[in-house]
């Protein structure tokens, strides 16, 4: 029997992004020292985080329901499909985030990783012929990273995707991408073989032009090029956009209390402005630039996983100190350094998969009950 029409539309049809933050006494679906695949820096509870409370509040829309997750329907909607997550930290973040969540129903096998750093991994859930990987490409567009005997900025090419991850496009059924940290680094701009300017580059004659406009143009060329290579091609695909996820330092990044709250922000205590604003901004439109632009190819969906207000209420849900095993074993260090970016496994990042299967939900136009 289909879902009926009317619980389709609630759980699909709203605005997950307004809401508020309200106790849950159920807590997570997984369990942080049993998950094998969460990086060590967010393994809040194996690092000996003391207070959990942190693990106990659900998000709750304004105008509807957002589900718990269920696994199973993630792998049935998910059958015999390839999922890669392309972009920064963040993507890998929320990777390992839905790893979790669904090993509580289907174990997942690593069957390729790229040298030590973890930043090109697949996974396959054999159960439903899944194929779940992660590409590092920080900005999307090509870059080549700042290293440690050379100058102190990046450079982006932002006429070009990062054919590390492009490269493999054919291959891949939905595409989660998560870019906007990176930007905020010193970098060198260019388009063709000139360059545009740069952001924080003292010392070069380039023009400072900030990342605002960057970012929008390495989007478009991102979006620009799936839609060429996917969409024009006549194969297809689902792509999702995650918008920008705030950082909550108070201060020194080493100090102890860089983020110290334990409880999230209250509904209307903390506005989202400045920067955070700005950037989630441009990452809506220009999904819904191209979501117009593509309104007539056929299989090719988009959508922008709006994640920036509900993130920018939870400062109590990163890792901190904890980034580290047992940081305060010996007292109370006089400098220690704090993550106030990434977010703890299990946590607050859990809630954005819980959407991203709502979205899955919709596009299938519904789903049979028992399956």
């Amino acid at each position: 029997m289909l879902l009926a029409e009317e619980e389709i539309a609630n759980e699909t049809s709203c605005d997950y992004s307004n809401g508020k933050w309200v106790p849950d006494k159920i807590g997570p679906l997984y369990n942080g020292t049993t998950c094998g695949t969460i990086k060590d820096g967010q393994n809040c509870i194996s690092h000996g985080r003391p207070d959990l409370g942190y693990l106990y509040w659900r998000w709750k829309p304004k105008a509807c329901k957002l589900p718990r997750f269920d696994p199973k329907i993630f792998l049935q909607l998910f059958r015999n499909r390839n999922l890669a997550f392309v972009g920064d930290s963040m993507a890998r973040n929320q990777l390992e985030s839905l790893l979790c969540m669904l090993a509580t129903a289907s174990a997942s096998n690593l069957v390729y990783r790229d040298g030590d750093d973890k930043k090109f991994r697949r996974w396959n859930i054999d159960s439903h012929n899944i194929s779940i990987s992660i590409y590092w490409s920080p900005f999307l567009v090509k870059g080549v990273e700042k290293s440690s005997d050379g100058p102190n900025s990046n450079k982006l090419y932002l006429d070009r995707v990062d054919e590390r991850w492009a490269a493999d496009m054919d291959h891949m059924d939905m595409l989660v991408l998560s870019i906007g940290h990176w930007f905020l680094h010193p970098a060198v701009y260019f388009e063709g073989d000139s360059v545009l300017g740069c952001h924080y580059c003292p010392g070069l004659n380039y023009t400072e032009i900030g990342f605002y406009d960057v970012l929008r143009k390495a989007l478009k060329t991102t979006l620009k090029t799936i839609t060429e290579r996917r969409g024009v091609s006549g194969h297809g695909v689902d792509v999702i956009l995650t918008t920008f996820s705030p950082s909550h330092f108070e201060g020194e990044w080493d100090k102890a209390g860089a983020c110290p709250k334990t409880k999230p922000y209250r509904k209307g205590e903390k506005l989202l402005e400045g920067m955070d604003a700005e950037m989630r901004k441009i990452e809506i439109e220009e999904v819904e630039y191209t979501k117009a632009k593509a309104n007539q190819i056929k299989g090719l969906r988009l959508e922008a996983l709006d994640v920036t207000q509900l993130s920018l209420m939870r400062p109590d849900g990163h890792p901190g100190p904890y980034m580290y095993p047992f940081p305060f074993a010996n007292g109370v260090q006089e400098s220690v350094q704090n993550d106030c970016v990434h977010w703890c496994l299990p946590g607050p990042i859990d809630t954005w998969n819980e959407i991203l299967l709502q979205v899955m939900k919709k596009w299938s136009g519904g789903l049979r009950r028992g399956q």
